[in-house]
């Protein structure tokens, strides 16, 4: 006899001596599968469970003394496993180790008889012993019992080892018998990666919104205080000052002179189709579209791209998304005009 066995035997001599002084009338048994028969208190298995509780009350006259009457089957999980159940339907206790042996067996148990508490230890204890080689078996486990949780992460761990949990017999069992749940992993996975793909894009987006707002900056700073060799007409450029020490954004500064060089330059310009150029005029309207003081704005062109906006606002295009940009530019630009100054607040903290 094995040492299950064994358990399960000195289970049943315990039961056996615990009921010994009971009213007959009041225990009934419950029938396991290895045919070992569980003595147990109709009163602890009604309150304990609702459906037990549905099971008992429409048995026939408990006074009656026929075998199906005082006899409940549990069939289909290992005796073991019952003993287990019904241990904890007395004393609201289930060892670790029972847990390990028999977690799977008895959360279907918790849910078929409504037993709450043990079917939320059961998936928690699941949870914490997920593996990718049982994932799948889980997964199914949890959408039988509506174990949420545990489908989740289930879901989760299979997502994220794909390629391992596709050579495990639990894959190749779902593939023959269980197409649905093989559609809903998939579609899960479409899912993930969709909202992957999302948050590349609104980091990419964040990010040139970021390196726009620093562009304006730079912008301003060239035209009202200069930078190295390009600034305003009546003020000497930094260069000839001979300043060593360059501004803090000089590699952003370092670019607009290039284009400024260009587009003063350049014969082709706009209307002829010059990047460089359409590039720099994109910059000195959407510099004019933030710009607060245009009418004191030291930036080329700032006042006319304003008047150009006013007359031209409301005939559509692609009007909504520059608006979008310009919002999101405005933000950046706060955002990093704020972002000093509460860095050195923490640091005087």
């Amino acid at each position: 006899m094995t040492g299950q066995s064994l358990s399960s035997d000195h289970h049943h001599q315990q039961q056996q001596q615990i009921y010994s002084d009971s009213d007959s009338d009041e225990v009934i048994h419950v029938l396991t599968t290895g045919g070992i028969r569980i003595p147990v208190h109709r009163s602890i298995l009604a309150s304990a469970s609702p459906v037990l509780d549905n099971i008992i009350d429409h048995r026939p006259n408990k006074n009656q003394t026929s075998d199906n009457n005082s006899t409940i089957q549990i069939l289909g999980v290992p005796t073991e496993a019952v003993a287990v159940f019904v241990r904890f339907l007395y004393s609201s206790k289930c060892t670790e180790e029972e847990m390990d042996m028999y977690g799977f067996h008895l959360l279907t148990l918790s849910h078929v008889f409504s037993v709450p508490v043990l079917k939320q230890r059961c998936a928690k204890a699941l949870i914490q012993r997920l593996k990718i080689y049982d994932a799948i078996d889980m997964l199914q486990l949890a959408r039988l019992c509506d174990a949420s949780e545990l489908y989740f992460r289930s879901m989760k761990l299979v997502s994220e080892n794909i390629k391992f949990v596709q050579k495990t017999e639990g894959w190749k069992f779902l593939q023959e018998n269980d197409h649905w749940l093989e559609l809903e992993i998939l579609q899960f996975i479409g899912e993930i990666e969709s909202r992957r793909k999302m948050r590349r894009k609104r980091r990419e987006e964040k990010r040139l919104c970021l390196q726009l707002s620093e562009a304006m900056e730079c912008l301003e700073h060239i035209c009202t205080e200069g930078c190295t060799n390009i600034g305003p007409y009546h003020i000497e450029p930094p260069a000839k000052k001979k300043r060593k020490v360059p501004c803090q954004k000089f590699a952003t500064c370092q670019g607009l002179q290039l284009l400024f060089r260009h587009f003063s330059t350049c014969k082709r310009r706009v209307s002829s189709g010059c990047y460089r150029c359409k590039r720099m005029w994109q910059l000195l309207q959407l510099h004019s579209s933030i710009c607060e003081n245009s009418d004191l704005c030291k930036v080329p062109l700032c006042r006319q791209f304003k008047l150009k906006g006013q007359q031209q606002e409301g005939k559509g295009g692609d009007e909504a998304r520059w608006k979008v940009l310009v919002r999101k530019v405005a933000v950046a630009k706060a955002m990093s005009f704020l972002s000093p100054s509460l860095h050195k607040r923490r640091e005087e903290k």
